[in-house]
């Protein structure tokens, strides 16, 4: 496999796993405040959203590089 077809099949894997999830969360810790030796932190629970147009757009794109990319 060159490196054109891996680049394209991973972002059709990507476009489908961004259209089939939505989106991701991640956990972000946060110094609320900082006192001497003394810290108080928090965890946030932070989410992405992925538009769907950039779900679609990967495919499209991904696909087009396997077309293209057979073509020599």
């Amino acid at each position: 496999m060159n490196t054109i077809k891996v680049v394209a099949l991973a972002l059709v894997v990507a476009g489908v796993v961004g259209l089939t999830y939505g989106g991701f969360s991640y956990t972000k810790d946060t110094t609320v405040f900082k006192l001497g030796p003394i810290e108080v932190s928090a965890k946030e629970r932070e989410t992405v959203n992925v538009p769907i147009w950039a779900g679609i757009g990967a495919i499209v794109v991904g696909g087009l590089l396997l077309v293209m990319g057979e073509k020599k």
